[in-house]
């Protein structure tokens, strides 16, 4: 039995005991939500998220591309792999790196 996460996010179809999922978990998500590009998957239970985004260079009055690396909690019931288009939603501190949890896969 999934809970309601709060936020507008297909609910996996797997159940999971992970204690840090934040549908069959205890685990609350809150703040910013992020889209990015899984590039890393080689840790257990923790993908790495690649968000790109524009930055204005008030000099010249142009963009310039800027990426950074995230690393998000992923739970049992969602299976991400290398090269999906993953939804993550910030949460609390879950060890040295890791403030985001995966919430969707939106593309595989």
């Amino acid at each position: 039995m999934a809970k309601n996460i709060g936020l507008n996010v297909a609910v996996p179809e797997k159940d999971c005991d992970d204690v840090n999922c934040p549908f069959h978990g205890s685990l609350p998500v809150r703040g910013q939500v992020i889209t990015g590009k899984v590039v890393s998957e080689r840790m257990q239970g923790t993908v790495v998220v690649e968000r790109n985004f524009l930055h204005k260079v008030q000099k010249y009055d142009r963009y310039e591309k800027r990426s950074s690396k995230i690393h998000a909690h992923m739970a049992p019931c969602l299976n991400a792999k290398i090269g999906d288009e993953v939804k993550i939603a910030e949460c609390r501190p879950l060890n040295k790196t890791t403030s985001y949890v995966v919430v969707e896969v939106i593309k595989e």
